[in-house]
């Protein structure tokens, strides 16, 4: 397996094989490091690190292919677009690998990070902390230097006292939480809304005052059942949609 290769994930039977597998694919895509080579494995062996079949795997590629990321040739094997487009639409299918994906692929500085008392609207989250870390974060274009959104995490300290900043620099902070620190994730809540820019948003940004974004707030909560971290992230509205995907064979 080339540098490419994903880490392995722990598959939801619930969800689609082939969206779990084409997100966490995806975010190794777009965490890749610039001098990393641009050739994918083959789907036979891409099949045999996720357990699927090869079926499945040649979806998740096609996924990947109409988004623009990689290019497939016969005979010649499949290939990441240098220049694919890193812009893509807030998706939400329950998936903690899809949030990583969602957040990866983006050039990371750290603005700040510290601790401080539980904000009154975040404290019924955090009951038995009357601290919290933080950590601001924003997010630009690879390839334009644009930025596209800041993001600010809410750490229960214990956690915070394992996190290298420099981490964040280069990966999401659910990919440093589960892959790092070493914690398991049993699930994330997500709430997307329309807002305009305040200032502080605005110019971090680069877009007008009162200018439409969208303001995600992701909760992760642990085995036991209590919050992890509190992430909000303000997106550019002009360059982010908000779209749903619901599997047709869950029960409505």
């Amino acid at each position: 397996m080339t540098a490419f290769a994903p880490d392995s994930i722990v598959l939801n039977r619930k969800l689609p094989l082939w969206y779990q597998v084409s997100q966490s694919l995806r975010a190794s895509i777009l965490g890749r490091t610039p001098d990393a080579p641009l050739r994918l494995p083959t789907e036979e062996q891409l099949a045999v690190h996720y357990g699927v079949s090869v079926l499945t795997m040649r979806q998740a590629l096609k996924e990947l292919e109409d988004e623009g990321l990689i290019s497939r040739h016969r005979r010649r094997g499949t290939f990441i677009e240098p220049s694919a487009r890193r812009g893509t639409p807030v998706r939400l299918l329950g998936s903690v690998d899809a949030i990583v994906a969602q957040q990866s692929g983006m050039r990371t500085e750290i603005l700040d990070h510290g601790s401080g008392p539980v904000p009154t609207d975040l404290a019924e989250y955090f009951p038995d902390c009357p601290d919290v870390a933080t950590y601001h974060r924003l997010r630009s274009d690879e390839k334009t230097g644009e930025p596209t959104n800041h993001a600010r995490n809410y750490i229960r300290p214990e956690l915070a006292a394992r996190i290298d900043p420099g981490d964040l620099a280069r990966w999401p902070m659910t990919k440093v939480l589960r892959d790092v620190v070493g914690v398991h994730i049993s699930r994330i809540t997500d709430t997307v809304e329309a807002r305009l820019a305040d200032p502080e948003t605005a110019k971090l940004l680069q877009v007008p005052l009162l200018s439409p974004i969208l303001h995600y707030t992701g909760i992760s909560y642990g085995e036991d059942g209590r919050p992890l971290d509190v992430a909000r992230i303000h997106y550019r509205g002009d360059r982010f949609s908000f779209s749903v995907t619901l599997d047709a064979q869950s029960p409505h």
